[in-house]
């Protein structure tokens, strides 16, 4: 069984054990961040922050040190790093106190300001569990039942969810697209070193594919 990790937005638990804890908003400079939330207010007058987290797994902010905050001042992105002080909760939302963040208006002035970790953060993820991130660009090859031949489908470029399970959308090399169910009846091994996801799709699977 193939499980899924998400560190990020959307995005995204789903049945058959695709466990999604959203991943998706990546930016590169320096050092690769991954998008993990947004401060939309302040809280109070001790300087608290009220960040809507991009993840199912909202306690994970509790297993951190620091965050990443991206400032974009006059069109000027600059990103600082913050110590955590404290966590807590108001429902959904994570409520932190940042060191240095000791007043309302040092909070307001982090409003609307993107939350980062470094790749350094992310967790370690069990066996046979997948970030969406290393999934992206992974070649899909269909085998061929009974046999030991194989067809080139195309190239995964997201991963979709809905209220079943998560999909694999390919784009073939005539550029239209597939969408592939991320379960065990089709899905039969995944080489993230390879760059690989061997699959193993009905016949005429392929056939109903759409213009990308």
């Amino acid at each position: 069984m193939v499980e899924l990790r998400f560190e990020g937005a959307h995005d995204y638990e789903k049945v058959m054990c695709l466990t999604c804890i959203l991943e998706r908003h990546r930016v590169e400079e320096r050092v690769e961040k991954i998008k993990i939330g947004k401060i939309v207010n302040a809280v109070a007058l001790r300087g608290e922050v009220k960040v809507y987290h991009y993840s199912d797994y909202k306690e994970r902010f509790e297993e951190l040190d620091e965050i990443l905050v991206e400032r974009n001042a006059a069109k000027k992105r600059a990103v600082e790093s913050y110590a955590i002080e404290r966590v807590r909760y108001q429902k959904d939302m994570v409520i932190l106190k940042l060191k240095g963040v000791d007043d309302r208006n040092a909070a307001e002035a982090l409003k609307d300001c993107d939350v980062f970790i470094t790749e350094a953060d992310l967790r370690e993820l069990p066996e046979d569990t997948f970030y969406v991130r290393d999934l992206i660009g992974c070649r899909v090859v269909n085998l061929q039942e009974g046999t030991e031949a194989s067809e080139e489908i195309g190239v995964i470029t997201d991963v979709l969810q809905n209220s079943a399970q998560d999909i694999y959308q390919v784009k073939t090399e005539a550029g239209k697209e597939v969408l592939i169910p991320a379960v065990g009846e089709f899905v039969k091994e995944i080489n993230i070193d390879e760059k690989v996801v061997k699959v193993s799709l009905i016949p005429g699977f392929i056939h109903g594919a759409t213009e990308a």
